[in-house]
C-alpha cells in the first residue's frame, strides 16, 4: 500500500490553539460564532475568531507576516514539535512544505488599499507583497524550519487545504521527499470578504443569534459563519517514520480529487464531480465504501451544498458512516477547512470518538445519513474520509486508516 503516516498535527482555530483545546472544543459541540466588532456596520457582523492570537510568532515576525502567515507558521512549529522533529538536524533537502489558502493575506492587501486611497503611495508599506502574496506562508514556513525540499502553494477555494495534503502525499510516494509539512491557512474574516459574502447570500444572517447560526445538515440552515485559522500535519513515508520510532497518530492512505465542470459558485446538482472523487479516494487507498465507518464532511450549513452533498454520500457510501460537519462548532475556515478537517478526522481515528454536528437540532428530513448529534460519539474506527468543495467546482477527498 502506498500509505503515509501522519506524526505531528498543528492546530490555530477558533476552537483554540494546539490540538488538545481543539479536541476539547469540538467534542463539546460548543459554537465560538460571535458578534465581530471589525464588522460593524455590515450586513453581518458576526464570525469566527481565532481566541488569543495576538502571540503566535514572535514580535519580530508579526510585522512582516499577515494574519493568514502567522497562522500558517504557528501551525507548522507545532505540527513538527509534535512529530518530534528537530529544523536543525533534520536533512532540509528532503522535507517538502505544501499550503494551501483561498485568498493568502488578504487582510494586509485591504488594509493597505486603504492607505493608500488616504495617504497616497508613499503610505504603502514595502512590505504588502511578502505578506499578501499567496504562497508566502509556505515560503516562511520554509525559511523558519529550514527546509529545502518542493516548496508549492495550493489554490482551490476551499478546497485548499485538502488538496495540498493530497499533492504532498504524491510527492511521497514519488519519492521526492521524505517528510512534507502539509495543511492549509486563511484569514478572510476581513470587511471586504464579509460584504462580499454577504451578497452573494452565501452567510448566516442570524444577527441576533450568531452562536446558534452555523447549523449544518439542519432543515433551518441560511448559510454559512465565516472563519479563519490554520492546520498544518507532519506526514512521513512509513519507512522514514518507522526508521526514527515516530508516534503515528493515522495513516493517510488514499487521495481523490475532481472538477464538477458546472458552476463558479453552485455544486454540481448531482453531485458528480464529488461522487468521482470520493470513488477515486476509496480505489487510491484500495478500500471499499463498506469499509468506510466515519465521515467528516465538507457540511457548510448553506441550503445547496449540504443537500447535494448528503445525498451523494448517501449514493456512494451507502447510510451506514458516521456523519458530522465541525463547522457547527468553527464556522467556514475557507482555504484551511480541508486541513483542518483532515486533522479532526485523525484525531476521531486515534481517540475512537466523533465529535458532534454543533446546532444540529432538527435534521433536514431529506437527508438519510447517520448524522452525529448532540455529543460526541465513542466508536471503534478503522477507516475515516474528509471531504472538501470549492468555488469553480473543486472537490478533495482525502483516506484515513486508523494507525496499527
Amino acid at each position: 500500500m502506498n500509505e503515509v503516516a501522519v506524526t505531528g498535527i498543528g492546530l490555530v482555530t477558533p476552537a483554540g490553539i494546539g490540538t488538545a483545546a481543539n479536541w476539547t472544543r469540538i467534542c463539546s459541540g460548543l459554537p465560538t460564532a460571535a458578534t465581530d466588532p471589525e464588522l460593524r456596520g455590515l450586513p453581518v457582523d458576526f464570525s469566527c475568531r481565532v481566541p488569543d492570537s495576538d502571540d503566535l510568532v514572535p514580535r519580530g515576525l508579526r510585522w512582516q507576516l499577515d494574519r493568514y502567515g502567522q497562522f500558517a507558521l504557528a501551525a507548522a512549529q507545532q505540527a513538527v514539535a509534535d512529530a518530534a522533529l528537530d529544523p536543525n538536524g533534520w536533512d532540509g533537502g528532503r522535507v517538502a512544505v505544501v499550503l494551501g489558502s483561498a485568498a493568502g493575506g488578504i487582510a494586509s492587501l485591504e488594509a493597505q488599499h486603504r492607505r493608500l486611497n488616504d495617504g497616497g503611495p508613499g503610505a504603502v508599506s514595502p512590505m504588502l507583497m511578502p505578506m499578501f502574496l499567496p504562497n508566502m506562508a509556505a515560503g516562511r514556513i520554509s525559511i523558519e524550519l529550514r527546509t529545502g525540499g518542493p516548496c508549492l502553494h495550493t489554490a482551490t477555494a476551499c478546497a485548499s487545504g485538502a488538496t495540498a495534503i493530497g499533492t504532498a502525499l504524491g510527492l511521497l510516494r514519488s519519492g521526492a521527499c521524505d517528510v512534507a509539512l502539509a495543511g492549509g491557512a486563511d484569514a478572510m474574516v476581513t470587511p471586504l470578504c464579509a460584504a462580499a459574502f454577504a451578497k452573494m447570500g452565501a452567510l448566516s444572517t442570524r444577527r441576533t443569534d450568531p452562536g446558534r447560526a452555523s447549523r449544518p445538515f439542519d432543515a433551518d440552515r441560511d448559510g454559512f459563519v465565516l472563519g479563519e485559522g490554520a492546520a498544518v500535519l507532519v506526514l512521513e513515508r512509513a519507512a522514514h517514520a518507522r526508521a526514527r520510532g515516530a508516534t503515528v497518530h493515522a495513516l493517510l492512505a488514499g487521495y481523490g480529487a475532481s472538477a464538477d465542470g458546472h458552476h463558479p459558485t453552485a455544486p454540481h446538482p448531482e453531485g458528480a464531480g464529488l461522487a468521482r472523487a470520493l470513488a477515486d479516494a476509496l480505489a487510491d487507498a484500495g478500500a471499499t465504501p463498506a469499509e468506510v465507518d466515519h465521515v467528516n464532511a465538507h457540511g457548510t450549513g448553506t441550503p445547496l451544498n449540504d443537500l447535494r452533498e448528503a445525498h451523494t454520500l448517501r449514493r456512494v457510501l451507502g447510510s451506514h458512516p458516521a456523519v458530522t460537519s465541525t463547522k457547527g462548532v468553527t464556522g467556514h475556515t475557507m482555504g484551511a477547512a480541508g486541513a483542518i478537517e483532515a486533522a479532526y478526522t485523525v484525531l476521531a481515528l486515534a481517540h475512537g470518538q466523533i465529535p458532534p454536528t454543533a446546532n444540529l437540532r432538527s435534521p433536514d428530513p431529506r437527508i438519510d445519513l447517520d448524522l452525529v448529534t448532540g455529543r460526541a460519539r465513542a466508536a471503534p474506527l478503522s477507516l475515516a474520509l474528509s471531504n472538501s468543495s470549492g468555488f469553480g467546482g473543486q472537490n478533495a477527498v482525502l483516506v484515513f486508516r486508523a494507525a496499527p
